[in-house]
């Protein structure tokens, strides 16, 4: 049986903190052309770590993903709360409990438009170290995404990428 309650968000905002966005690709010239997009909390909202941990996990599990496994939204986009928009040398992304736009580096673009979809991966662990506004060095993000425990309690999702018309 079905209740309101059952509908209802669990996720309290005010733990998730600052939520940012970056996007990055690999090295094109070794062939990981491929445009990531990371979403993650600086870890700086109510209750510390932990209930921002359990926040990201319930944003992730309400987004219609799960921590450490990969989804392929190219084939469903239209039933999909998550849409990623390039348009103007931006990244736009919309989710739950998150809209947010990056300025995309041109070999993002490039691999974007290319291939028609973006890899998101949602953080289920803050990251302190990747303040929205600074630039991150190639092992600051290495460092953190190159963790096991980072990369295996992550969601995952192709997405395919809209434009405006």
């Amino acid at each position: 049986m079905t209740t309101a309650n059952s509908t209802k968000k669990t996720v309290q905002r005010s733990h998730l903190g600052t939520l940012s966005m970056l996007a990055w690709t690999g090295d094109p010239e070794a062939g990981h052309d491929t445009p990531f997009l990371l979403v993650y909390s600086c870890g700086d909202g109510d209750g510390g770590p932990e209930a921002c941990t359990a926040a990201l996990l319930g944003m992730i599990g309400e987004s219609g993903l799960k921590a450490g496994a990969m989804s392929d939204a190219t084939e469903t986009a239209g039933s999909s709360p998550i849409r990623v928009l390039v348009e103007g040398g931006q990244a736009v992304l919309n989710m739950p409990y998150l809209s947010a736009q990056c300025v995309a580096p041109p070999e993002w673009l490039a691999a974007a438009e290319a291939g028609g979809r973006v890899h998101l991966v949602v953080a289920s662990r803050p990251w302190p170290q990747g303040v929205p506004g600074q630039p991150v060095s190639e092992e600051t993000l290495h460092a953190f995404l190159g963790d096991d425990e980072t990369l295996n309690s992550a969601a995952h999702v192709l997405l395919r990428v809209t434009q405006l018309r």
